[in-house]
């Protein structure tokens, strides 16, 4: 059962911010957010009203003899539908994470595995780049270091576009593979792994860094195996440290590549303070998609069968050539119908 009160202060609020906005005061930029984000919420409340009242209408009739027979042929119809856009309502009112509009941080580094894990890392990266792009999305590479074999040693990138976080969060975590390397002639199957992290791209005013808590220095860029190194010592690296994260940007711009590492910090300080509160959060629940520990074993990848499990919901696909090249739609949207179920039966428990 829906409060009815609740869904009228939803109305109300919306009726209240539009009037703002038509009035231009406040702060617009904020009331045009909020305003997009209540807007399909009364779209489905108003769908809700709409059927509730056709069934009452539908079940008044059922007393006028003859209304009835016309009432009887509609009512089946009408409450098959309710549940239906019930549950519609309810996953629009369900809270929303303030950061799943905004860009993403992309981290890729191998894990167990040597070799083998640095190649997979790669193929991790060029899965989530060719998603990127049949979604339409923009993907900028901010650090990159590759293997004398192509592998991949470290990937930082930023993914800039409509729902981007809130489409690959759930993809953090350590992602292991099953497969004959190239590099075996004994044809023996290895297991490795890869860390992937998704965070949420940060402002200024979402994390201060005090500049004294900083420690930058600038160094030679170098790509592949050392080679094509640049004249100039172009190449920066922050230290924070209060909390030891390092990071390093190696574009051709050392004032670019400042912006670019500061951006990074702020996205890994605005993390970890998301974690911490949602570990407070979630000390008394479970409405979440495994437990956010980038430590987390999440998914396999058994390229001899063809075959990826997500252990944190028990999917299991075979379909794992499409999946590497970019198919991941199947797989994220049932992480989030998982998590919204989870959202769910919590907020009814």
């Amino acid at each position: 059962m829906i409060p009815s009160d609740r869904l009228q202060q939803i109305k109300e609020r919306l009726e209240y911010v539009e009037a703002r906005m038509s009035a231009g005061e406040g702060d617009i930029a904020a009331l045009g957010r909020e305003y997009a984000d209540l807007k399909p919420v009364v779209a489905q409340i108003a769908t809700w009203e709409r059927l509730s009242a056709d069934i009452a209408e539908a079940e008044a009739l059922l007393a006028d003899p003859e209304m009835k027979a016309l009432a009887e042929e509609e009512l089946p119809a009408l409450r098959a539908r309710l549940p239906e856009v019930e549950r519609a309502v309810q996953l629009a009112l369900l809270p929303r994470d303030a950061a799943d509009a905004r860009p993403a941080v992309l981290e890729i580094r191998p894990g167990t595995g040597g070799e083998e894990a640095a190649l997979f890392a790669a193929d991790l990266a060029r899965m989530y780049q060719r998603h990127a792009e049949e979604k339409g999305w923009r993907w900028e590479v901010i650090e990159e270091q590759m293997s004398d074999l192509g592998g991949l040693r470290e990937l930082v990138a930023r993914i800039e576009g409509e729902g981007v976080f809130a489409r690959l969060k759930f993809e953090s975590g350590v992602h292991r593979v099953q497969r004959v390397p190239e590099t075996e002639s004994g044809g023996r199957i290895h297991t490795s792994a890869a860390t992937v992290a998704v965070l949420p791209e940060a402002q200024e005013v979402d994390i201060r860094i005090d500049p004294g808590d900083i420690r930058i220095d600038t160094m030679r860029s170098s790509g592949a195996g050392g080679q094509h190194v640049n004249t100039t010592d172009s190449a920066v690296r922050i230290t924070h440290l209060p909390t030891g994260i390092v990071v390093t940007s190696s574009e051709k711009s050392q004032h670019r590549n400042r912006e670019i590492a500061m951006q990074v910090l702020r996205a890994r300080l605005f993390d970890l303070q998301r974690s911490a509160a949602d570990a407070e959060r979630s000390a008394d629940r479970k409405a979440q998609v495994g437990s956010g520990d980038r430590s987390e074993r999440i998914r396999t990848y058994n390229f001899p069968q063809g075959r990826l499990t997500d252990h944190r919901i028990g999917l299991t696909l075979y379909r794992l050539e499409q999946v590497m090249q970019g198919d991941l739609d199947e797989i994220i949207d049932a992480l989030i119908s998982e998590h919204q179920a989870a959202q769910l039966a919590e907020m009814q428990a």
